[in-house]
């Protein structure tokens, strides 16, 4: 008996008010999702610009940290892509010299002249969800310059390292 309220339990009463005829607004999820930037949709409503929340000193310092990270993995995985990529033409001019492999150095030419002319046709052609993109990138990073400041110099940091 502690649960009611006037006669009515409170279950009782929520019903009672739901079922009034209110009105409720019907919301097309996908045409909302359109409308929605990728960072409002991956990080939640309260994700505007950064400089409204933080300090200075904190956008500085965030942006340093994750900066310096994402220079100083990016230092090492280059360096472990380039000793691949130097490691395996080293091995395929071995493999060439000790006559394991030929090369058609012919077809290899044909096929550098037809790539280029691919790439001289289809330079010109941009989707446009790149163009959007970029857009959303720029406005990014004019509402949060010193965050942007903060990440471009710890990723110098961190290559430098």
């Amino acid at each position: 008996d502690c649960f009611r309220v006037r006669g009515q339990s409170r279950m009782e009463e929520a019903n009672e008010k739901t079922n009034d005829n209110s009105q409720f607004e019907v919301l097309d999820l996908a045409e909302y999702a359109k409308r929605q930037r990728w960072w409002n949709r991956f990080f939640g409503r309260n994700s505007g610009p950064i400089a409204e929340k933080y300090t200075v000193a904190t956008q500085l310092m965030i942006g340093g940290a994750s900066g310096w990270c994402a220079g100083f993995l990016f230092q090492k995985v280059g360096k472990l892509a380039a000793t691949a990529v130097g490691g395996g033409f080293f091995l395929l001019q071995i493999a060439n010299h000790t006559g394991y492999i030929t090369i058609d150095w012919k077809r290899v030419e044909r096929d550098v002249n037809k790539a280029k002319k691919q790439l001289k046709i289809g330079k010109n052609k941009v989707a446009p969800e790149v163009h959007g993109a970029i857009d959303e990138v720029t406005v990014f990073v004019k509402k949060n310059i010193v965050l942007t400041g903060g990440f471009v110099g710890g990723f110098l940091l961190g290559l430098a390292s």
